[in-house]
């Protein structure tokens, strides 16, 4: 059941952004940004920092990496709105639309780089079971990734667990292709502020 406050919660002043935004993009406004704006004091300016950081912030992983991070993490949580929204993300970012299918499909077959594909695999372990433990950590280090990418990766998974679940709990709309790829390229350009 969807929870009604995204889409009548909000002050005039956003609700005259979010038909700017309908307008400029010729797109609905996604409930994800709906989310981050109503609220913001107390959620979305928090995590939106948060997860510019994570997601902009200096890293030894590509933006495409983490980009598909986040929509390997939404596909270990089932989340529609997340896996559509991050593959289109990862697609743009790496120029390449296989790659990313690939590797949501069968990440063992998928032609990534052993450090990638060792943290995606403890990633979805983290998010399924909730717990990873030192044989999973050693398990990535021997594939080559550093302490540094480790802690990157835990911090990509904090926030795209709480987002997915947030989608799951509003029970986002998932629109068509076209916003998503508007949206990737929103987030490419200006990131997640």
């Amino acid at each position: 059941m969807r929870l009604s406050i995204l889409d009548n919660g909000h002050g005039f002043g956003t609700k005259v952004l979010f038909a700017l935004i309908r307008t400029v993009s010729r797109q609905p406004v996604l409930d994800i940004v709906k989310l981050v704006k109503y609220r913001a004091d107390f959620y979305g300016n928090p995590m939106s920092a948060v997860t510019q950081e994570v997601m902009r912030g200096p890293s030894a992983w590509s933006i495409g990496d983490r980009e598909l991070m986040a929509a390997f993490i939404a596909k270990a949580n089932q989340c529609e709105f997340c896996i559509k929204a991050h593959s289109a993300v990862a697609q743009r970012a790496y120029g390449d639309v296989n790659q990313v299918s690939a590797v949501l499909s069968d990440l063992d077959a998928a032609t990534i780089g052993e450090p990638l594909r060792a943290t995606l695999f403890m990633l979805g372990k983290l998010t399924r079971q909730n717990r990873v433990d030192a044989d999973d950590m050693r398990t990535v280090l021997a594939a080559g990734a550093s302490r540094e990418q480790v802690e990157d990766a835990l911090a990509v998974c904090f926030s795209f667990n709480v987002m997915g679940r947030l989608a799951d709990a509003f029970d986002f709309s998932v629109p068509g292709p076209e916003a998503f790829k508007a949206g990737a390229k929103y987030l490419l350009a200006r990131g997640y502020r």
